[in-house]
């Protein structure tokens, strides 16, 4: 099968996030979201990177989210003191769920639909802290370009905070017969080609448009940010699983994979 261009496999995942937006609206997740952000103190973020944000200080900084989803994340932000916040995201559908939270919050946040390739000179150097979070990198065909866009966006002396899915649980199939057998390479650079509704919670696997996800291994990512100018100050492994649940089963074994990782860089000054 031919592999599509990295321009056509960013149009279909945009395409396949579009139409994936209404069935997040069904979930408890959202019904919940909607009652949680008219909290001034509102956090979706869990302990690991609430603890790394609060190391590198969000009080009284300007923080832009990069492929920010429904915005839910960017509104977390506020609870940690950020002075302003900017969510970006290519899909129109998902910023239309951002704009309705952040109606019901007390907060302002302001929320761009951009592709993260083609970002608008305003947001070039702009912000003293630059968040990545999960499920992003996996939609990049070119990871190296992606973090070049990221560090774009950062003031000389800004920090990227990623908190990402471990690359290496990509070789691991959660709906195999046996999860714990490797079923695809480490380093496999065509990417895995998706026909299901993009889903995380309360829905069965359904037919969906087709999309692509790319597996970038550590390394991958790790010279995309020094290629990017950007110093790393910090790389922390987890055990602990922060995809879908059914990636649960991973956490607590005798040999224990790496599951998710944070990764802090700083932009180095002109």
């Amino acid at each position: 099968m031919d592999m599509p261009s990295a321009q056509e496999a960013i149009a279909c995942n945009k395409d396949a996030w579009n139409q994936s937006a209404s069935l997040h609206r069904t979930t408890e997740t959202w019904t919940a979201l909607q009652r949680a952000v008219d909290n001034s103190e509102f956090s979706c973020l869990d302990g690991t990177l609430t603890g790394v944000l609060q190391d590198i200080g969000v009080a009284g900084k300007d923080v832009i989210q990069l492929c920010c989803n429904n915005g839910r994340e960017s509104l977390s932000l506020f609870g940690l003191g950020a002075r302003s916040v900017v969510g970006v995201d290519q899909s129109r559908a998902f910023l239309e769920q951002a704009r309705e939270l952040a109606a019901r919050s007390p907060h302002d946040p302001e929320f761009i639909e951009s592709d993260i390739h083609h970002l608008p000179p305003r947001l070039h150097e702009r912000f003293d802290i630059a968040l990545v979070t999960i499920g992003v990198l996996g939609w990049m065909p070119d990871v190296a370009l992606f973090m070049q866009h990221v560090a774009s966006t950062l003031k000389p002396g800004g920090a990227l905070v990623m908190y990402e899915t471990h690359p290496f649980l990509e070789v691991f199939d959660p709906k195999a017969a046996n999860p714990l057998q490797p079923s695809s390479s480490y380093f496999q650079r065509e990417p895995f080609v998706l026909r299901e509704a993009i889903v995380y919670e309360g829905q069965a696997e359904t037919a969906g448009p087709t999309s692509y996800w790319f597996v970038h291994t550590l390394g991958d990512i790790l010279n995309a940010a020094i290629g990017a100018d950007l110093q790393i100050s910090e790389l922390q492994e987890y055990a602990h699983s922060n995809r879908e649940e059914l990636y649960d089963q991973y956490e607590y074994q005798p040999a224990q994979l790496p599951l998710c990782f944070t990764l802090v860089a700083t932009k180095r000054p002109a």
